[in-house]
């Protein structure tokens, strides 16, 4: 089955599997690394699994909006966009994907440093790291990626070796509904792919911004889980970007991504 067959698995077939995880306190099985919350990048590289995204994954900057950012993933070129998903030994590599909601804030980022500039940045559902590595590149003060995929964490890695970055503090804890973190910035991208994670994304980013004043800012291609849930009706359209050509073709035809500012109208009200 090509990437391609795959891809649509990951949306379709496999998403409600991961929305689980996300809405799970414990967040996914830790494979070969112990959970922890943050770690130490230089004692988490398991040789073997790098050796294996290494091999398994091509460095491109192309077909994206991002040319600035180098980044590891599956390509047709992979070994893996025409193996069966099953085969790839380590669970859905959503991570491997640049999907466009991160490729939207992470054009924005890099065009408007001012965002991040001297800030507290957490990236959310952050994937292969790239909004991360954007945020660091235009002058963020702190810079937190978290996702609960262990190997996300590894490829994160790997990203920033790629753009000549000291890699950023990384967790793989499910840290929705958590206390709310003094952050001056959260961006997440493309994670209103089921109605109780979006449920969860909501009522926890509506307590930062009111216990914190936090901002938010969320890309969004316009997928149906995103334009027909609540929180739609709050946010308010900061930037949208075309889509290049093989961004489109992969996601089945979108042709645009949009970057929204979240501003709860009851942000003042006990939630």
């Amino acid at each position: 089955m090509a990437l391609r067959g795959w891809k649509r698995l990951l949306l379709l077939g496999r998403q409600s599997t991961f929305a689980k995880a996300w809405r799970s306190r414990r967040g996914s099985p830790s494979l070969r690394w112990k959970r922890c919350c943050h770690w130490s990048i230089s004692k988490s590289l398991d040789p073997e699994v790098r050796a294996f995204l290494e091999e398994n994954t091509e460095v491109t900057s192309s077909g994206n909006l991002t040319p600035e950012i180098r980044l590891r993933l599956l390509t047709p070129r992979c070994r893996f966009w025409r193996e069966k998903p099953d085969l790839w030994p380590y669970g859905d590599p959503f991570w491997a994907i640049y999907w466009p909601g991160g490729q939207a804030l992470s054009r924005y980022i890099l065009d408007n440093p001012r965002v991040v500039k001297g800030r507290s940045v957490l990236d959310l559902g952050s994937g292969c790291g790239a909004t991360a590595i954007a945020a660091v590149m235009s002058g963020a003060s702190q810079v937190l990626a978290n996702d609960i995929d262990p190997i996300a964490g590894m490829a994160m890695i790997l990203n920033c070796e790629l753009n000549h970055l000291n890699p950023f503090p990384i967790t793989i804890k499910n840290i929705i509904n958590s206390e709310a973190g003094n952050w001056d910035l959260i961006v997440l991208g493309d994670m209103f792919y089921d109605e109780q994670l979006a449920d969860g994304l909501h009522h926890w980013l509506r307590k930062c911004i009111r216990i914190q004043q936090t901002e938010v800012l969320i890309g969004d291609p316009g997928r149906h889980q995103f334009l027909s849930h609540s929180i739609h009706s709050q946010l308010h359209k900061v930037i949208e970007y075309s889509l290049p050509e093989y961004t489109r073709q992969e996601n089945n035809g979108l042709t645009s991504s949009i970057v929204w500012s979240y501003q709860p109208s009851n942000s003042l009200e006990s939630c």
